[in-house]
């Protein structure tokens, strides 16, 4: 946008808000606004969607804290004796004005470089041409060389449960402007992962690219399953005999029927079954379902249970199983 752009258009007016709005206030406003004049509501209405326009680009200045200031300063400078006009009768006309609030030239019309460098340096500038420094970045103002300014990105999030985020969906969440509309999410998305949609954030203030939506994904804990990569880690209680002489075993798997393991006679608790291609099911592959052994030990024991454990206690292989564990300690 050119300084004079900035010049003539009033952007709080446009928005039919206040200078002191606070940013709060401001984004209501413009929420309001946005949702009586958008093109999907005005139905081929020319005159509104230039004005949904205007509003655009009204609240992409007014909502940048820098670009705001700018533009409070340049519209600050064109409110008064400062404007720049046409030659007025003393020949030199609004230009000098402008010069002569940085101490600047006589006003037989010579103007030292250093008048030229204040000026410029109000803006964030080094002096030069406009097109550099601040005027040519994506959020300036002034756009210089640069090229049509890209629209904001528009940041949402969405909380999922365990199996969807797995298993992947198409879901609908609410715009800005209140407006529903869906996002397919990937199977396999992981907890804190952005899905970008293109072209779907809010609109160039001057006819360039719209900005994306970025949807940042929470995803609840399972009460059984968590994520290991592609593969999905279950716990599976076995109970002391099952674990010493040997067992088969179901196993659930998520969001569908149960597995039968065999388990081995003498499997430690810890030890981790594998269950092929039962994990999180992607584009770029398929993962497995582990299934780590835990052995249960009972917390109450009847008197005959109780008795059955004392003979095998004394039945038992005298084989102390901290051994290596003392040894390794002492090292």
């Amino acid at each position: 946008m050119a300084s004079q752009d900035w010049f003539d258009k009033d952007f709080y007016k446009v928005l039919g808000v206040s200078k002191d709005i606070s940013e709060a206030d401001l984004k209501k406003a413009y929420r309001k606004l946005a949702r009586q004049y958008h093109p999907d509501s005005t139905q081929g209405d020319a005159a509104k969607e230039a004005k949904f326009k205007e509003i655009s680009e009204a609240y992409s200045v007014l909502s940048d804290k820098d670009q705001r200031e700018e533009y409070d300063q340049i519209r600050a400078m064109g409110s008064g004796s400062a404007r720049f006009q046409a030659p007025g009768a003393g020949g030199t006309g609004g230009f000098e004005d402008v010069f002569s609030r940085f101490g600047g030239g006589s006003r037989g019309g010579s103007y030292q470089q250093a008048d030229f460098d204040d000026l410029f340096s109000m803006f964030g500038q080094q002096g030069g041409g406009f097109g550099s420094g601040r005027f040519g970045q994506s959020t300036g103002g002034f756009r210089g060389y640069g090229g049509p300014q890209r629209g904001a990105d528009v940041t949402a999030r969405t909380t999922l449960d365990f199996q969807t985020a797995v298993r992947g969906e198409t879901i609908t969440l609410a715009g800005e402007d209140g407006k529903p509309f869906k996002v397919k999410i990937p199977a396999g998305v992981a907890d804190g992962q952005k899905i970008r949609l293109r072209g779907r954030g809010r609109p160039s203030p001057d006819g360039g690219e719209p900005g994306d939506i970025v949807v940042q994904v929470t995803v609840r804990p399972h009460p059984v399953f968590t994520r290991d990569g592609l593969n999905l880690r279950v716990t599976v209680p076995v109970t002391f005999t099952e674990a010493a002489l040997g067992a088969t075993i179901e196993v659930p798997t998520l969001g569908g029927d149960p597995v039968k393991l065999r388990v081995a006679p003498g499997t430690p608790s810890g030890r981790v079954l594998r269950v092929k291609g039962r994990g999180v099911q992607t584009s770029k592959g398929t993962g497995d379902l582990l299934a780590e052994v835990q052995v249960a030990v009972p917390a109450h024991l009847d008197d005959k249970a109780r008795e059955a454990l004392e003979r095998f206690h004394e039945l038992e292989p005298r084989e102390n199983p901290r051994a290596d564990l003392m040894a390794k300690a002492r090292e």
